[in-house]
C-alpha cells in the first residue's frame, strides 16, 4: 500500500458538489492498494500513520502523534500513486489493486484508522472527487509500505 500524508488545517472531499468529508487539523491521507496487500498491510500502514509524530510541539519540534494532538483523519482512496510513467507520456496503472481488493483495503485501512480512536472522516471510493486542502507547513510525507518493510505474509 502507498500513503501520502498531507499535515493539514482543514481539508474537505465534495462528490457531485455534495461534501462527503470534510475536517479540521490533522491529515488527509490519500490511500492506494497494490495486489499483493491485505488486511494485515492496512493494519500496519494505519498504525503507522496514526502514530507518525509529524506535528509541532511547543517548542515547534515535529515530536507529535495524531494521538498526541487529537487531529482527525480524512481517508481519499487515489489509486494513481501507483502511476508508472516511466515509459511513455501515457501512465500505466498495472501496479495497483482491481477495484474490489481496493475497496476492501481501503475499508480495512479505514477501519484501523477508527480503531485507533482517532476521528475519521472518507471520501467515496472509486468516484470522481473534489479534494480541498490547506496545506499545513506545507507538511507532505510520502509512506510505501514495501520500503517500510511491511509486506503481506503471502508476498514473501
Amino acid at each position: 500500500m502507498r500513503a501520502l500524508l498531507q499535515r493539514v488545517s482543514r481539508a474537505e472531499v465534495r462528490v457531485d458538489g455534495e461534501s462527503v468529508g470534510a475536517i479540521g487539523p490533522g491529515l488527509l491521507v490519500f490511500v492506494a492498494v497494490a495486489p499483493s496487500d491485505d488486511e494485515l498491510v492496512a493494519a500496519a500502514l494505519a498504525t503507522r500513520v496514526v502514530g507518525l509524530r509529524i506535528f509541532p510541539d511547543d517548542a515547534g519540534r515535529t515530536n507529535l502523534s495524531l494521538l498526541d494532538l487529537g487531529g482527525a483523519v480524512l481517508v481519499v482512496s487515489q489509486f494513481t500513486l501507483y502511476a508508472d510513467s516511466r515509459r511513455g507520456r501515457r501512465p500505466s496503472f498495472i501496479g495497483a489493486a482491481g477495484p474490489v481488493q481496493g475497496e476492501r483495503l481501503y475499508e480495512s485501512f479505514c477501519g484501523a484508522v477508527a480503531s485507533s480512536g482517532v476521528p475519521l472522516e472518507r471520501g467515496r471510493f472509486g468516484a470522481d472527487m473534489e479534494v480541498e486542502l490547506v496545506n499545513e507547513g506545507p507538511f507532505t510525507v510520502w509512506l510505501d509500505s514495501a520500503e517500510l518493510g511491511i509486506e503481506s505474509p503471502q508476498a514473501g
